[in-house]
């Protein structure tokens, strides 16, 4: 009787923990501007919120190579990094499109040599669960435990909840990468042309500005005056080159 009570109560936690770690990782990475910094963020706070997990990483592919890594334990982030070891669960979990578990290490023969390191690391049991951001970047996150008897079926759940979440907003992130390197692109492009580049250099010489913020105001007061960004490069450089009046 006890014990039918008990269950619900259980399930119930590990629903709550799972809806406050998906908030606490939105809130985390919704407005990181660069991809690097958003997987720091990701393993830190899966770490921190995934009761039984002893550290948290992510191993990234871009165009189907190794492209960087992130861990939550800097002592361990060999383990997520394919240059140390090619076949580890989390590149078993990206090729086969599918959550990886491996409860007890000691037992595992499917990663001998990874594996081996892992134990020697003090990791004894890792789920891998298959992260996709966009056409170029896939990855998994990788949850590893302590103990053998650590991961239990609602780490299973939490992992896979956990991957389709995080895909989604580092998706967010790649695209304002691409933004926002669009827009420098854009920027050189207009530094490059006479009259903006001329106007840029008479704000910065006013304000003792850098390049992007004098690029800036000259874009803010377009906006403000709505008329295009040429146009009022050339007013501003037109108004500094007449001569004054004695």
């Amino acid at each position: 009787m006890n014990l039918d009570m008990r269950q619900p109560m259980i399930d119930d936690l590990g629903v709550l923990e799972t809806a406050a770690l998906l908030r606490e990782l939105t809130a985390g990475l919704i407005n990181v501007a660069g991809f690097d910094e958003a997987l720091d963020r990701l393993v830190r706070i899966a770490r921190d919120a995934v009761p039984g997990i002893d550290c948290c990483g992510f191993t990234a592919l871009r165009a189907g190579e190794p492209a960087g890594v992130a861990a939550s334990d800097p002592h361990r982030a060999e383990l997520d990094d394919l240059r140390h070891a090619p076949d580890t669960p989390a590149l078993t979990a990206i090729h086969r499109r599918e959550m990886i578990i491996a409860a007890g290490l000691a037992e595992e023969a499917r990663w001998p040599v990874w594996g081996a390191r892992a134990r020697a690391l003090g990791v004894h049991g890792v789920i891998s669960a298959p992260v996709d951001v966009d056409e170029q970047v896939i990855g998994a996150i990788n949850l590893y435990a302590a103990s053998p008897a650590a991961l239990t079926p609602s780490h299973q759940l939490t992992a896979m909840l956990l991957a389709e979440h995080a895909g989604l907003l580092l998706a967010a992130v790649r695209d304002r990468e691409r933004a926002a390197a669009r827009s420098r692109q854009l920027d050189d492009r207009l530094l490059a042309e006479g009259v903006v580049g001329q106007a840029v250099g008479v704000i910065m010489t006013q304000r003792g500005c850098p390049a992007p913020e004098a690029l800036g105001v000259l874009r803010s007061a377009a906006s403000s005056l709505d008329i295009p960004l040429r146009e009022v490069a050339e007013r501003l450089v037109l108004t500094v080159s007449r001569p004054r009046d004695n």
